[in-house]
C-alpha cells in the first residue's frame, strides 16, 4: 500500500493547488495553500519559472499520481491497462483510478480523505456486494452495492466526514444514502464527473509516450 511518511501539504504547495490530502482541513484557512502558496524549500517564493514541455507533462502526472495516493509503479500500472482498454487513454486511466473502491468510499462521503478511505477498506470495515473486501483498488462495476459496517456509522471519523458531505454530489455515477452509509453504483463514471482536482490526462499520455 503507497504510504507517503512526510507532510501531505507539501505535496499540495509543490503542485500549487489543493489536493485534498489533508481532509477537513483543506476546506478551513489553515490549509496550506491558503497560507502559503509556494514551493516548499528555502527559496520556494523565488523559485516560480514557467513550466514548459516535460516539465508540464511530469507535474500533471504528479498531481493524478499523489491525488489517488499512488506509487509511480502502481499509477504506470493503470497507464499500461488504459492504453490496452478502449477509448481515449487518458480518459480510462482517469476513470480507472475514480472506480477504485477508497476512491468510491471518499466520494460517499464516509471519509475526508482518500487516505482515510484507504484505511477504513484496509481494516475490513466496507462491505461489497454484502461481503467484506479490504482491497483499495479492486475495481467497481454497474450494480455493485457498496456499504460501511453498521457500528462504523457512529464513528466520530465517519460522522465528521458525513456531515461535511451532506449535501454534496460528488458523484453523479453512485445513488448514495448517506444516512446508511451505502451507495449502489448505477453506471459507470463519465470524464466531466471527475471535476477535482483539475488534471489535463493528454499531458500524462504525452509523458509516457515518449
Amino acid at each position: 500500500m503507497a504510504r507517503h511518511r512526510n507532510a501531505v501539504c507539501r505535496l499540495c504547495r509543490r503542485e500549487g493547488v489543493k489536493l485534498f490530502l489533508k481532509g477537513l482541513r483543506c476546506f478551513t484557512d489553515k490549509c496550506a495553500i491558503e497560507r502559503r502558496n509556494f514551493v516548499p524549500g528555502q527559496h520556494g517564493q523565488s523559485r516560480r519559472a514557467k513550466l514548459a514541455g516535460y516539465g508540464m507533462q511530469l507535474r500533471e502526472k504528479q498531481k493524478a499520481k499523489r491525488t489517488y495516493g499512488l506509487l509511480e509503479r502502481q499509477f504506470r500500472n493503470y497507464f499500461e491497462k488504459a492504453e490496452r482498454a478502449k477509448g481515449p487513454t487518458g480518459e480510462n486511466l482517469i476513470l480507472m483510478l475514480e472506480r477504485r473502491l477508497d476512491s468510491a468510499v471518499y466520494r460517499m462521503g464516509l471519509a475526508s480523505s482518500r487516505a482515510q478511505a484507504r484505511q477504513i477498506v484496509t481494516h475490513g470495515h466496507i462491505l461489497v456486494n454484502g461481503r467484506k473486501l479490504n482491497i483499495p483498488s479492486y475495481q467497481l462495476n454497474v450494480g455493485d452495492e457498496v456499504s460501511i459496517k453498521s457500528k462504523m456509522l457512529q464513528n466520530a471519523m465517519v460522522m465528521e466526514a458525513r456531515n461535511v458531505a451532506q449535501g454534496m454530489n460528488l458523484a453523479p455515477w453512485l445513488e448514495i444514502d448517506r444516512d446508511a452509509g451505502k451507495a449502489k453504483v448505477v453506471a459507470l463514471p463519465k470524464r466531466e464527473n471527475v471535476q477535482t482536482p483539475a488534471i489535463n490526462e493528454q499531458l500524462i499520455v504525452e509523458l509516457y509516450s515518449k
